[in-house]
């Protein structure tokens, strides 16, 4: 599964603009900084697993979703901001390779690796 990679933001749509190849840019940041992957594809895989765990999601994972690779997350917005004017300066929207799919499980503790489901 081949898709755009792109820049943006972690929580706050404020200030967001268009750009080409689908990424986008934020003015203000919440709490990080992130890649944004646009894919239809991939969008397509969450909605069927979403459909097929209904009932069974938190409220977080029951709510709107956007791929995206976190660079940085819980930081003040200055911190976010300064990363992101680092990270838009050298990057190019560009597309990736996506070769699966992880599944994490959260105790309340780090993330625990759960299972691994690789496109053939």
């Amino acid at each position: 599964m081949r898709t755009n990679c792109a820049t943006g933001w972690r929580r706050k749509r404020a200030g967001c603009r268009r750009r080409r190849r689908g990424w986008r840019a934020c003015s203000r940041w919440a709490a990080g900084v992130a890649y944004r992957i646009d894919s239809p594809e991939l969008a397509a895989i969450r909605a069927r697993l979403a459909d097929a765990f209904h009932g069974l999601l938190t409220p977080q994972d029951q709510a709107g979703w956007r791929a995206h690779v976190t660079v940085q997350n819980k930081v003040t917005p200055a911190e976010a901001k300064t990363t992101l004017a680092q990270v838009q300066a050298g990057f190019v929207a560009r597309s990736v390779a996506i070769a699966g799919l992880a599944a994490w499980w959260y105790r309340g503790g780090p993330w625990e690796p759960l299972s691994r489901h690789m496109f053939g």
